[in-house]
């Protein structure tokens, strides 16, 4: 192999990337799915069961249909600003953290390494394996910082537009879910005949989107389909008992 003058031949192996050809298949986009799952779920349910409940009342589709639409965009809101200040929330407390970390790192290296090794020694390094990583780290004070976010403190360095995005994702999630229970009393006048039509269409939404769920997951998606679709049903059917309780 043929190096430039000056340079040896460890720093030619140096140079070459430790992986080259293997490439792991992780899924990554597990906070998407999260947000997902939240707002179709409760997209699906909520309006579902209001429908149901008014149905029960003998309410007239279009009153059905008027009121879940209200509930719909009410609900994209709350859903959406409630996703939006958790994820702030979340990105604050990073900064917070990290300013702390930081100051510490300057102020009391020397404990700040003690910790760095009592971490490694938790993996099982001694002290002649983890001693020249805690050497390496305090000449990068970057990578000890993130070092320190990581496996002290457990927290991952959030996307800056983390909230905005799980903002929109949760918001339109809860207006797709919602208006599948919805579509039968746009075309049906009668309010009973288009609970019924609704709660075909939505259980086998429910029954659906669990599957999915499973499998995205990692848990067995026939379980996941028979667990969401029995808590949208129990939902929808203590609404309707409700108003019916109400009305008599």
């Amino acid at each position: 192999m043929v190096l430039e003058a000056g340079k040896s031949v460890e720093d030619g192996k140096r140079q070459q990337p430790l992986l080259t050809h293997h490439r792991e298949r992780h899924f990554k986009a597990g906070e998407v799915v999260r947000d997902v799952i939240m707002g179709v779920s409760d997209g699906l349910t909520v309006p579902f069961a209001l429908a149901a409940g008014l149905s029960g009342a003998h309410a007239p589709s279009s009153l059905v249909l008027t009121a879940g639409l209200a509930e719909v965009a009410a609900g994209a809101i709350s859903m959406g600003l409630g996703g939006y200040l958790a994820a702030k929330s979340e990105s604050d407390l990073y900064m917070r953290e990290m300013k702390r970390e930081q100051e510490e790192i300057i102020n009391v290296p020397d404990t700040e390494a003690a910790e760095c090794a009592e971490i490694l020694s938790e993996y099982g390094l001694g002290p002649t394996e983890y001693g020249p990583v805690v050497s390496a780290l305090r000449m990068n004070p970057e990578a000890w910082l993130e070092f320190m976010m990581k496996f002290e403190l457990g927290l991952e360095k959030p996307d800056p537009k983390r909230a905005l995005y799980s903002a929109l994702t949760i918001a339109l999630s809860y207006v797709i879910g919602g208006m599948v229970p919805l579509f039968p009393y746009m075309f049906i006048k009668e309010a009973q005949k288009a609970m019924f039509t609704s709660v075909g269409v939505t259980l086998l939404a429910l029954s659906f989107f669990g599957f999915v769920k499973g499998q995205l997951t990692g848990n067995r998606p026939l379980i996941s389909a028979i667990q969401t679709t029995v808590i949208g049903a129990v939902a929808s059917a203590a609404a309707y008992a409700i108003a019916k309780l109400v009305q008599t």
